[in-house]
């Protein structure tokens, strides 16, 4: 893995993590656990999106978007294991 792409992956879970954190609330994980859930939330979001169908093009902008929206329903899913 190249030094440039491990960057991105930081930038971009780091971005998809704190937008996740804003709506789904119940405060942060720092940035770290930011970083982690957003690239969690990544590879969640791009399996989705390939067992949907969905392409939303590519790009900065696509992979933020594809992994706040997998990491929205990692923080769903374990708020609702957390409360039961």
């Amino acid at each position: 893995m190249e030094p440039h792409s491990l960057i991105a992956w930081l930038i971009i879970g780091a971005v998809a993590g704190w937008l996740a954190g804003s709506f789904v609330k119940g405060g942060g994980f720092g940035l770290l656990g930011d970083i982690v859930v957003g690239i969690i939330g990544a590879f969640i979001g791009g399996w989705l999106a390939g067992v949907l169908h969905i392409h939303i093009g590519s790009g900065w902008i696509s992979s933020i978007i594809t992994a706040a929206v997998g990491a929205i329903l990692l923080l769903i899913l374990l708020r609702a294991v957390r409360r039961a």
